[in-house]
């Protein structure tokens, strides 16, 4: 059965997804989960949950961050939080947040989902055995890699099928020691619209952003697998996310009903590629170039 993850930036974004025909909403709060669309406050995390289990959709929360002793203190109270509010799920990518899990004995389930680390079968059923009902897999992962992971596996491995790829992290402040370094008095934040550019490639910006998780650079292109759900579900891969982080409300909404619309065609048994490639074009922003990743790339090609 396939599962259409999307991220969402509000309760009003959260609702129109599900409208749209999303099947599970991914939130989060930046202290605990890594490059959100915006920080989702408790309060708001329990009005999506109520939206979508009003809707028999699912939320699933980051909580996937690098963290420190100051966030596996907090994290008690939090993960509590979320089980009340009835969270379906969180992502998380270190051991310390599933041994609070299970210090807690918390009936939480987690996605394992440690970013770039995730790239063998072996690794996932690692988790797989110590509780994790599912894995993001890496987004460096080529699709041979994909379909070998998963066909190894007795739980869902999710794929990127829509939107940028963070091809660099460091919790360090780089945009404000480069500021302070040149005399610029400007903002570091997502809503700055900041981009990095090679001299040589001047075209194609690279994004970048700060917040309390450091600094993010993002590729120059969207990740666009629409032409190629039905390989992906042939793979049996059939967990897809799209992933809105540097899109703003109705746009984002649009595109994940157009991966909505792919989805029934397919079931449907009448998709075509082309037809759905040639949508996603005219919606996608001229600012952002579509692509695919390493997905078509041989995995000895991967640099």
């Amino acid at each position: 059965m396939i599962n259409m993850i999307a991220t969402a930036e509000s309760a009003a974004q959260a609702k129109a997804l599900l409208e749209a025909g999303i099947d599970t909403l991914y939130i989060g709060d930046n202290r605990f989960g890594l490059r959100m669309p915006r920080s989702i406050s408790k309060k708001e995390m329990e009005e999506i949950a109520g939206l979508a289990h009003a809707e028999h959709k699912k939320v699933t929360v980051a909580v996937n961050g690098l963290m420190h002793n100051e966030h596996i203190a907090q994290l008690p109270d939090y993960l509590t939080y979320l089980q009340k509010i009835g969270i379906d799920a969180v992502t998380v990518g270190d051991p310390g947040v599933i041994m609070t899990l299970k210090e807690l004995e918390l009936k939480l389930p987690y996605i394992y989902d440690a970013q770039t680390l995730v790239t063998s079968a072996s690794q996932i059923r690692f988790w797989l055995k110590r509780g994790a009902a599912g894995a993001v897999a890496a987004r460096e992962c080529t699709f041979t890699e994909l379909k070998d992971m998963q066909s190894k596996l007795p739980k869902p491995v999710e794929v990127q099928v829509y939107g940028p790829t963070c091809i660099h992290h460091s919790k360090r402040k780089l945009l404000t020691n480069y500021y302070q370094f040149a005399h610029i008095n400007e903002g570091v934040g997502k809503e700055n619209g900041l981009n990095i550019r090679e001299t040589k490639d001047e075209g194609h910006p690279y994004p970048i952003y700060q917040d309390e998780n450091g600094t993010h650079i993002f590729s120059s292109e969207d990740i666009a697998l629409i032409s190629y759900l039905p390989v992906l579900l042939e793979a049996g891969l059939d967990t897809w996310k799209l992933d809105g982080v540097l899109m703003k409300g109705q746009d984002f909404v649009n595109i994940a009903r157009l991966y909505v619309e792919a989805k029934q065609a397919l079931l449907a048994g009448n998709f075509e590629a082309q037809t759905f490639a040639d949508a996603l074009r005219k919606l996608q922003p001229q600012s952002r170039r579509l692509g695919t990743g390493f997905f078509l790339k041989r995995p000895d090609a991967v640099q």
